[in-house]
């Protein structure tokens, strides 16, 4: 390559450069409770997050018993007793996500900060964890929406950061994630081809230990599953009372609900809170119309 085609390409790279946003050196832990994990194409940050989502434990109805053991759980890590890493697992629209948000949201005030990461980044999970040694506060990693496909081995990562490698996973970290599967990987029928049975003992194959092997190292599973009628009509009314709705008619209100769920095929506490959002806006905008 002669000089003048080297420099030109030197000084592309320069202009590329002065493009890409400059990444924070230092994570400004005051600026938030939570944060993300962002990557520039060169290295990655910790993004703080503003406008966190005010929900709150007592806003997550017909969970009570996921609830009691998340917090139960958390109480423990941030006291800094012994606590486990935690999978959610369930149908979408039951509350998972929205738990582990009001978790924050019941314990920042005692130091409990969360990092939300995504997929797409789990490689860089033993990267993360070194930047939290030796901090004050207790950190949750974030992995929402998790599950993996049988050709992905970005999963690996997350095992060394569930139960550590050489280094052990820092006291002061715990990992929530929230997923539709309870194993994380898809699971098929040809996979049990090689189970055997060996003093009366079922032995999985390899393919199926493999997958399991992942979500066993999460020491505790919360297991979410559907709404019946009854609950999520709980559910409606509870976010109706919040946005301040009064009801004169509860039968067309409930008629109205089932039908929402219908037309968006759960009956899921997403589903109530979105009605009972729908219902109040035109309730408030028919009052400014009248």
């Amino acid at each position: 390559m002669d000089k003048a085609l080297l420099e030109r390409a030197h000084q592309l790279l320069d202009r590329l450069e002065q493009l890409i946003p400059s990444v924070p050196t230092e994570t400004d832990w005051n600026e938030s409770v939570a944060f993300r994990w962002r990557h520039n194409g060169r290295q990655g940050y910790l993004q703080s997050v503003a406008g966190i989502a005010k929900v709150r434990l007592s806003d997550l109805q017909c969970i009570e018993n996921q609830k009691q053991q998340l917090d139960q759980n958390t109480r423990q890590f941030v006291y800094g007793l012994p606590a486990n890493n935690t999978l959610l697992w369930g149908p979408r629209g039951t509350g998972k996500s929205s738990l582990i948000k009001a978790i924050l949201n019941q314990y920042s005030d005692q130091g409990l900060r969360l990092i939300e990461v995504e997929k797409r980044h789990l490689e860089e999970l033993p990267d993360i964890a070194e930047r939290l040694y030796d901090r004050p506060e207790k950190f949750i990693i974030f992995c929402d929406d998790l599950s993996f496909e049988a050709d992905d081995a970005s999963y690996k990562s997350l095992k060394v950061v569930l139960d550590g490698s050489i280094n052990s996973t820092p006291e002061n970290i715990l990992v929530y994630a929230s997923s539709n599967r309870r194993h994380l990987l898809p699971e098929y029928e040809k996979d049990n081809a090689d189970a055997q049975l060996i003093d009366t003992e079922i032995h999985y194959g390899e393919a199926v230990e493999e997958k399991i092997s992942l979500s066993e190292r999460f020491g505790l599973w919360l297991a979410f599953h559907p709404f019946n009628q009854d609950a999520y009509l709980s559910i409606v009314d509870h976010w109706l009372k919040e946005l301040g709705v009064e009801i004169s008619d509860q039968k067309t209100m409930q008629k109205e609900a089932l039908k929402w769920a219908l037309l968006h095929g759960s009956r899921s506490g997403r589903s109530a809170w979105q009605f009972a959002r729908d219902f109040a806006g035109k309730q408030q905008l028919a009052r400014i119309n009248k």
